[in-house]
């Protein structure tokens, strides 16, 4: 993993910011759910997962109570990354459709996974305090990576990357699929903001958001990439 970004995640997975999510993480990480009584609960913030080179930066809302805050990555050991994952997996963007703990192989090209808050909030409901806390951690992530498509997971990461780059345009609107250009920012460079339903059960479950919907963002965002390098080739090759 690249350096700085090693890091940072070293830094998220100390921080201790935000009292009531110290104290509910570690809370669930001790009493456990009867599954899962027998396993270490990971209970500490959850750092940053994927590609370091990645072009595209997911950003969702905040871990799972007994996902991300018990395996200690990403959308792994619950039913978002087991929707998730294998979207990524079909699109090629994951070795694997599969994510159950840190160590079981999976690994992501061009891709990296974020979130707007680190700790798993009661009733997954981060405070917009404890969202403050939590934005310099994406912030830099941006910054080191520079990428060229933002993916936001849900309302709440779409309005917390319009928050970064200072957007206050009111035709901006979340919606699944929306796709937004953002212009240059002191923290990036120019690039997408594109827009899907979370992968949460309350969205999959009650078909809010389908397999087809969810394989057509990662298709979206690939389109994006391409079109990309295509105009970055085009000067090089007229000038060969």
């Amino acid at each position: 993993m690249d350096h700085s970004l090693a890091s940072l995640n070293k830094e998220i997975i100390a921080c201790r910011k935000c009292p009531r999510l110290v104290a509910w993480r570690e809370e669930v990480a001790r009493v456990k759910r009867k599954a899962y009584k027998d396993q270490e609960y990971w209970g500490k913030p959850v750092p940053g997962f994927g590609d370091p080179k990645a072009r595209v930066l997911v950003v969702g809302l905040a871990p799972g109570a007994h996902g991300s805050n018990r395996t200690g990555r990403a959308f792994t050991g619950d039913a978002s990354g087991g929707f998730m994952y294998p979207a990524l997996h079909r699109a090629g963007f994951a070795n694997q459709p599969t994510a159950v703990s840190r160590n079981d192989g999976l690994t992501l090209t061009d891709l990296y996974i974020a979130a707007s808050a680190r700790c798993v909030p009661p009733d997954n409901k981060p405070t917009p305090e404890e969202l403050n806390n939590c934005q310099p951690y994406l912030e830099r992530e941006l910054q080191i990576l520079s990428p060229k498509v933002i993916v936001c997971l849900g309302r709440i990461a779409f309005e917390r990357i319009l928050k970064i780059y200072g957007v206050r345009d009111s035709s901006l609107k979340f919606g699944h699929g929306a796709l937004y250009k953002l212009n240059a920012h002191p923290l990036v460079t120019d690039h997408w903001l594109l827009c899907s339903y979370h992968p949460s059960q309350q969205n999959t479950l009650t078909g809010k958001l389908t397999v087809q919907m969810f394989d057509d963002i990662w298709a979206k965002a690939k389109e994006l990439l391409q079109n990309h390098k295509e105009v970055i080739d085009r000067p090089n090759k007229a000038s060969a």
